[in-house]
């Protein structure tokens, strides 16, 4: 694991450019969103460049954001790129967002680059993120170079791609921030080379946010899809549960804001009495350290969520196309006693019914021994090796 030390004295702040890419949830943008708020606070200059769908509040206002023209998953898969309304992108789109993001890095003439996800993932955005480390490479001032992982990578079932992954990160990367505790989860678990990248690492802890004020409204049970483009089962499922279980307690399901407009319609009429049925609630971080129960996916910035706030927890891991990494991340938090994990494959509300008798019996989980300050941890790393 590699630690940077170093003391740097600068007349002006550090310049940061950081690009992201969020296809089908927000997970990527939100955690990317809370470590460039923690640099700009530290009196960094950071410019965010994100290539999704916008989302309202993301990145924040303390950041000079430059948005590219939106792509997203074509398919639940991640097997190729559509543009928002969900035509598949031409050559003519890609040349051009490629066009626009160099000319984003040469007008910040940065300091420092981090790029989200990349090389670990998202490959399907090479044909912008190999000419923008080409141009990195060439710059009259070459600025460091870092990628930002989660501790948990989606596993590699095609021969070769690791391996491509190390060559790209021994050519180009000065580091490898990745944002988790290696007491919960170390990063070859799932990434069989780390020990050709070790130098390279260096373990952040989780981005998690503070611990949220009490909420103004209360709910017992809530329920939360992330984004919510692939979370229709897990609220219908809920939704059915909350007429059998609990059926004196309120339960708020948050769909998300991607939800198709009539799945969402047909949910809200079919809602009992005991549920409210929202897209989003700024508030979501209070509303869990109110609850006695969250039913989620197994995402990222949700766990954070829950693990700050102290919620007792029902995880649903997203496995469709192959995913592994929210399975991987809630195995080890019911292994720890802080989830109860449930299969995403033929869950049905009996499955739920019981989970959810099983989880409000119990105790609420105790305070984990899992680094949370990754954000204000990123900043620190970043602040001291420019």
């Amino acid at each position: 694991m590699a630690e940077i030390r170093m003391t740097v004295t600068r007349a002006n702040p550090l310049r940061i450019f950081f690009y992201v890419q969020h296809l089908l949830g927000i997970g990527h943008l939100a955690r990317a969103s809370r470590i460039a708020s923690a640099m700009a606070k530290d009196g960094c200059q950071v410019t965010v460049v994100t290539g999704g769908i916008p989302v309202n509040g993301f990145p924040g206002s303390d950041v000079t954001s430059v948005t590219l023209p939106p792509v997203v998953a074509s398919s639940a898969g991640f097997s190729g790129l559509a543009d928002q309304s969900g035509n598949p992108v031409d050559e003519a789109f890609l040349a051009r967002r490629c066009e626009l993001l160099l000319e984003a890095f040469r007008q910040a003439e940065p300091d420092v680059v981090i790029i989200e996800a990349f090389p670990f993932g998202r490959r399907q955005m090479r044909f912008e993120l190999l000419p923008l480390l080409d141009a990195i490479a060439k710059a009259d001032r070459k600025p460091r170079l870092y990628t930002s992982v989660r501790d948990i990578l989606q596993q590699q079932k095609k021969p070769g791609r690791d391996e491509e992954t190390v060559g790209l990160l021994r050519d180009h990367f000065d580091g490898v921030l990745v944002h988790g505790d290696p007491h919960f989860i170390r990063l070859e678990e799932t990434f069989p080379l780390t020990a050709s990248i070790a130098d390279k690492i260096v373990y952040t802890g989780l981005v998690a946010p503070a611990l949220p004020p009490e909420p103004e409204e209360a709910f017992d049970i809530v329920v939360s899809a992330g984004g919510g483009a692939v979370g229709r089962d897990l609220i219908r499922a809920s939704l059915e549960a909350a007429r059998r279980v609990a059926i004196d307690r309120r339960w708020l399901l948050v769909t998300g804001p991607n939800l198709p407009e009539q799945d969402f319609a047909d949910l809200a009429a079919d809602a009992p009495g005991n549920v409210e049925l929202v897209r989003f609630r700024k508030d979501f971080p209070s509303l869990l350290r109110g609850a006695e129960l969250s039913i989620s996916q197994a995402g990222y910035n949700t766990v954070g969520d829950l693990l700050v706030a102290g919620c007792r927890a029902i995880l649903v891991p997203f496995t469709a196309g192959g995913e592994t990494e929210q399975s991987v991340r809630a195995e080890r938090l019911e292994r720890l006693g802080l989830a109860l994990a449930l299969p995403e494959a033929g869950l049905t509300t009996d499955l739920l019914v019981a989970a959810v008798e099983t989880a409000l019996s119990r105790p609420k989980p105790h305070s984990p021994d899992i680094d949370l300050g990754g954000a204000a941890r990123t900043s620190s790393v970043i602040r001291g090796a420019a």
